[in-house]
């Protein structure tokens, strides 16, 4: 692999995630990333590193791995917050779909049936009443003709039709 991709991997290891507000690196290993620049150039992180001695590095480390914990769960809570923003911005938009019988509806082909073969077929069949709503917005529907289908179909697959 190129020199490019290492590149690319390490940038998107080490930026921070709006979902987790930390970077996948630091979840991972418990301390931020060194740069290939700071190998080459010492920051002061890395000198304050070097000049210490074995008793104060492995406790340095100890507490990092401690403080690991800590940085999980900062980010297991950032991120049931974000998803709780996901979901309310999601149902801000949402509109329930009331159903009554004798409501006309269009049914959704889906790619599996003989009508759907073509590359410009229709997505939807023909208006077709609603027979019966069960629980679980499910939905027995009859034929313009008035023959009722046996099976169920979920109303997410029909949309309201308007004469």
């Amino acid at each position: 692999m190129g020199r490019s991709y290492h590149f690319a991997q390490l940038g998107y290891r080490t930026t921070v995630r709006t979902s987790t507000g930390t970077t996948p690196y630091l979840l991972v290993y418990g301390l931020e990333a060194v740069m290939p620049a700071e190998v080459e150039i010492p920051s002061l992180r890395i000198i304050q590193e070097v000049e210490l001695n074995d008793a104060e590095w492995i406790r340095s480390r100890y507490e990092e791995l401690a403080f690991i914990d800590g940085k999980r769960m900062n980010s297991v809570c950032h991120d049931q917050l974000y998803q709780n923003r996901m979901f309310r911005a999601f149902n801000k938009r949402v509109r329930p779909r009331q159903f009554t019988p004798g409501q006309l509806v269009l049914k959704r082909i889906f790619p599996y049936q003989d009508e759907a073969k073509r590359k410009f077929s229709p997505n939807w069949q023909e208006p077709y009443m609603i027979h019966k709503v069960l629980t679980g917005r499910a939905l027995i529907l009859a034929d313009m003709d008035g023959e009722i289908w046996p099976k169920p179909i979920n109303s997410d697959a029909t949309k309201r039709y308007y004469v």
